[in-house]
């Protein structure tokens, strides 16, 4: 389902939505995602997702045609920043070291 183009706040900036976890009696929602930027960009986006989680909450529900639509709750999913992390570290480790002919140079 593509809403993407229908959501225009431009506080949602760049993000990518993850894992949607619905509970069992369709009730709740919880939409994990990743924003792109600094601390103060994802802070924005945090605040423009909740802003537009009813606008959202109807669209599914109007194309979905449930009996009732969950209640949207947004959460970041840091774990794309750890794997990032993680492989940044690792390429450090395999970068070779500088020869002590190069360092005299």
């Amino acid at each position: 389902m593509m809403l993407s183009r229908e959501v225009h706040d431009p506080g949602i900036g760049f993000v990518t939505l993850t894992r949607v976890h619905v509970s069992p009696d369709l009730q709740q929602a919880r939409v994990m995602y990743t924003a792109f930027g600094d601390e103060k960009s994802r802070a924005n986006s945090a605040r423009a997702l909740e802003r537009v989680a009813p606008f959202l909450r109807r669209q599914i529900g109007a194309r979905l045609r449930l009996k009732r639509v969950p209640e949207l709750k947004f959460i970041y999913d840091g774990s794309i920043a750890g794997q990032d992390r993680i492989e940044q570290i690792l390429n450090e480790l395999h970068r070779p070291a500088p020869s002590d002919a190069e360092s005299d140079e």
